[in-house]
């Protein structure tokens, strides 16, 4: 089966923005990947001027929930980590399975999209020797200049929302069509951590697993 993958634009964001930021990514990824009848939620980001659509789901809701939750804590146990990455995988279970086939096996990924995000670290401000009024201005720059990064990214997250969208429209053929049409509401999907820096071979087992997929030889 013919995989897409869509590589969204980096965002470079701060640990309290990540939730967020990654509710309306993920949300509005699978919402367009819906299947049968759903009810349509709309929800104001509290960060930024947005509006994103949530499936209604609460088994969809929970599970989103729970990913971004794990991301968060990889994220503070790996701190020099700034560059991450979260990739969202849309599979249909493959039928006649050998007995020894493993879990990832039973699954024939069409579609992926890799969320890219630059995470930053925030600084406080220091007391200046000068004295107070310097430290006021300093406080009243710093403050400005968050302000403008905070606007910086709000644009950047209604490109990557637009980039979905673009992507939705434009990639429809190899979207497999519902096995059960009363059943299934959306599209079954995991999500992962495929950071490229990662020390650990979770990052080298997931691109072993693409490639399997893919049905490219690879070597152990």
């Amino acid at each position: 089966m013919n995989c897409q993958v869509c590589q969204l634009k980096e965002l470079e964001v701060e640990s309290f923005e990540i939730r967020e930021v990654l509710r309306c990514i993920l949300h509005t990824i699978v919402f367009h990947r819906a299947l049968g009848l759903i009810r349509p939620k709309d929800i104001d980001l509290e960060l930024f001027d947005i509006t994103y659509v949530q499936c209604g789901e609460i088994e969809v809701e929970k599970k989103i929930d729970d990913r971004i939750e794990h991301f968060i804590s990889w994220i503070e146990k790996h701190p020099n980590k700034k560059k991450t990455q979260l990739c969202v995988s849309f599979y249909k279970a493959k039928s006649k399975q050998p007995w020894y086939a493993s879990k990832t096996d039973h699954r024939s990924f069409w579609e992926r999209w890799y969320i890219n995000l630059n995470v930053d670290v925030v600084l406080h401000p220091t007391k200046s020797p000068v004295g107070n009024s310097k430290l006021v201005m300093d406080l009243g720059d710093a403050s400005e200049a968050r302000s403008c990064r905070r606007k910086q990214l709000e644009q950047s997250l209604q490109q990557v929302l637009f980039q979905i969208i673009k992507f939705v429209n434009d990639k429809k053929d190899h979207v497999p069509p519902p096995i059960n049409d009363d059943r299934e509401i959306y599209c079954p999907f995991e999500i992962t951590i495929t950071s490229a820096s990662s020390d650990s071979t979770f990052g080298k087992d997931m691109w072993k697993r693409i490639l399997l997929n893919s049905g490219h030889p690879i070597h152990p």
